[in-house]
């Protein structure tokens, strides 16, 4: 299988709510996140550190005790080998997820008939994503994703990281109401992990209970 894997999780809760879960960490991003949680998964020329005959022997095991693999990254649909990978898993019998930013929006429009439900990181507003991502062309890329989607009908959660350096509350609030208009009923924003923002006040906590009472399909998750 043509892919640069850069981890396993064996068993997961969290990666796919409701659902246990194998989760294989693909390699590389084309985003550079001032947030991000996995970064030594964004370089591309990083060799992998998981085989996927691991991957495949694990699945082989676990069949009827785990429900699902989901791929995440890095940004999994930056290989090509990921429909493939997908389309093999499915033949197991597990159900598919998917983690993603939304950077190839026309491969994920192409894999979202091999896939059961898909995790779409909505990071800001389109204006908001060079800020965050250092990509000019990222929010544009994000946002045609979301709509590829829902267009799909494909089973799929939202979530956006709140972070004080480029989020605030009245941005939040226009940001929820635009992604409620466009057709999102599951959106979660989640405390960004910031070293030292208590002390500093820059606190997602903070930001969040700003917001008071959220509207129906909106949750909130601690970091």
């Amino acid at each position: 299988m043509n892919l640069t894997i850069a981890g396993l999780a064996r068993l997961s809760v969290c990666d796919w709510p409701g659902r246990l879960v194998a989760t294989v960490f693909l390699q590389g991003c084309p985003w550079q996140c001032r947030y991000c949680h996995n970064p030594a998964l964004i370089a591309f020329e990083t060799a992998a550190e998981v085989e996927w005959g691991e991957v495949w022997a694990h699945l082989l095991a676990r069949r009827g005790l785990l429900d699902a693999v989901v791929f995440s990254g890095g940004e999994p649909t930056a290989q090509a080998g990921l429909g493939a990978a997908a389309a093999t898993v499915r033949e197991l019998g597990y159900q598919v997820g998917l983690h993603t930013g939304g950077a190839y929006p026309k491969r994920l429009a192409s894999l979202l008939p091999e896939l059961d439900w898909v995790g779409l990181d909505i990071k800001g507003l389109p204006e908001e994503y060079p800020a965050i991502t250092g990509v000019g062309t990222s929010g544009k890329r994000a946002w045609a994703a979301l709509e590829s989607v829902l267009a799909a009908g494909v089973a799929f959660e939202v979530r956006t990281t709140v972070d004080p350096r480029f989020h605030t509350a009245a941005g939040l609030v226009d940001l929820i109401a635009t992604l409620q208009a466009e057709g999102v009923s599951q959106l979660v924003l989640q405390e960004v992990r910031l070293p030292g923002a208590a002390s500093t006040g820059l606190s997602a906590a903070r930001l969040l209970d700003e917001l008071g009472t959220l509207p129906a399909g909106v949750s909130r998750r601690a970091g």
